[in-house]
């Protein structure tokens, strides 16, 4: 059964690049996991206070928009009874389906989770190569 966004989840979406959009809804379509979009763009500011608390590595997110206006970033967690869980193994049986999301809409993705180092379970990114 398809999974239904909520208000907050379409509103992180606003100012996410199309392409990525599109991999969340077919993700809500295909999903066996009920999921929620924690955040899409955010402005330099917020990037600031995370790279401050330690939540972020780098001032080059992608979850600042860039030159095309768009976020090229989101972070979509897995929910667990309805809650937001940060469970690593829940995390790793969540990333195939939102990757399946994203090769069935022709989107080249990165997934946080992937990273050698500063792992990102929610974080899943376009690529720079593919979107500059």
């Amino acid at each position: 059964m398809p999974i239904t966004l909520g208000a907050k989840s379409l509103s992180e979406l606003t100012h996410v690049h199309p392409d990525l959009v599109r991999v969340v809804h077919r993700l809500a379509a295909i999903s066996t996991m009920d999921f929620t979009v924690l955040e899409g763009s955010r402005t330099v500011a917020q990037e600031r206070l995370n790279v401050a608390k330690g939540v972020s590595t780098t001032m080059n997110s992608k979850h600042i928009p860039g030159k095309d206006g768009y976020a090229h970033a989101v972070d979509i967690a897995p929910l667990v009874n309805g809650k937001v869980t940060w469970d690593w193994s829940v995390y790793n049986k969540f990333s195939p389906i939102v990757k399946e999301a994203a090769r069935l809409e022709k989107v080249p993705i990165e997934w946080g989770g992937d990273w050698k180092t500063f792992k990102d379970g929610p974080h899943y990114q376009l690529p720079t190569k593919q979107y500059p």
